[in-house]
């Protein structure tokens, strides 16, 4: 086990080192000078050569990256072009939000696609099978920045029950929630019923069917259980995507996090802060996964020896 978290460190560490080259090259691809996208056309050549002083773009490329890998390292992201305000500072006001909205999301997601998948499962080929797939279907194709304002015209507008947006109570995460959450169980459930059908013919399924155990019992303790490391792919990989700040969903419901940062920071072409918002983002996708590869082993041991 030592050597397979070793391995997965080590992983992690050298491709945190690329995320980091990727996000410092943010500024230096973007099209034309970004100092004269800062401060305008009409900015004089001493206040333009002032900003690059500052940002430290008048120095050699490799010295500037140098310099950005020992400030994050030291967890300094700088500060706002605009309002002066520390980064890190900023992103430590958006990131709760963001991470309730996400568990909220994965929940609702859970709550679906956990019943939905063993039923189409249990019940293949039968009415109760192609309603869960026909449910999947459309969670897939159904667009967020759609089904976000349907939500909104149903609940918030026609029958009034909700909040349209803002993070003011408890009712205010359940459109968001339920938005991001629809999508991630459509997935999930197609996962669900996949694994589940693999294994509902083993042996095992059948010894304890055998034994007198109840088909929830089966179905909980002994099929999900042994079809549990696909499913914790897909939960892995649609965590990170989001806990990263589903951007369009933040957006569409003003909900105050990391998505609706990165935005703002576009419009206002405040490039420190997209720096550090896609980081954050990246470096979330990447811590996600590493956790995931590491639960694979601690779930199914032969995992580690495959190293």
């Amino acid at each position: 086990m030592f050597s397979f978290l070793l391995s997965r460190i080590i992983s992690f560490l050298i491709v945190v080192l690329g995320v980091v080259t990727l996000v410092f090259s943010l500024i230096h691809i973007v099209p034309g000078d970004p100092i004269q996208v800062i401060l305008g056309e009409s900015a004089t050549i001493a206040d333009q050569q002032a900003l690059r002083n500052t940002l430290g773009l008048d120095k050699p490329l490799f010295e500037q990256w140098y310099s950005y890998l020992f400030q994050v390292i030291q967890g300094d992201l700088g500060t706002s072009l605009l309002s002066k305000e520390s980064i890190i500072d900023m992103l430590w006001q958006r990131i709760p939000a963001t991470i309730e909205l996400a568990l909220a999301g994965l929940l609702i997601a859970i709550l679906i696609a956990v019943p939905l998948g063993c039923l189409a499962a249990i019940r293949q080929n039968t009415f109760y099978d192609q309603g869960a797939m026909l449910f999947s279907l459309l969670g897939v194709s159904i667009p967020n920045f759609w089904l976000g304002p349907l939500f909104i015209l149903l609940f918030s507008v026609t029958l009034g029950w909700l909040p349209i947006s803002g993070r003011e109570s408890w009712q205010s995460l359940i459109l968001p929630a339920l938005t991001l959450g629809t999508a991630l169980a459509a997935i999930l459930a197609r996962m669900i019923r996949a694994t589940v059908l693999e294994v509902l013919h083993e042996d095992y399924i059948r010894t304890a069917r055998a034994k007198g155990l109840s088909e929830f019992n089966v179905i909980i303790h002994h099929a999900l259980r042994n079809a549990a490391l696909p499913i914790i792919t897909i939960l892995g990989l649609q965590l990170g995507a989001l806990l990263a700040g589903a951007v369009i969903t933040e957006t569409i419901f003003a909900w105050p996090g990391i998505g609706q940062l990165t935005i703002e920071a576009i419009q206002k072409r405040d490039y420190s802060v997209i720096q550090a918002c896609v980081l954050l983002i990246s470096l979330t996708y990447v811590i996600v996964n590493t956790f995931t590869d590491i639960l694979y082993a601690w779930l199914d041991p032969r995992v580690r020896y495959r190293v």
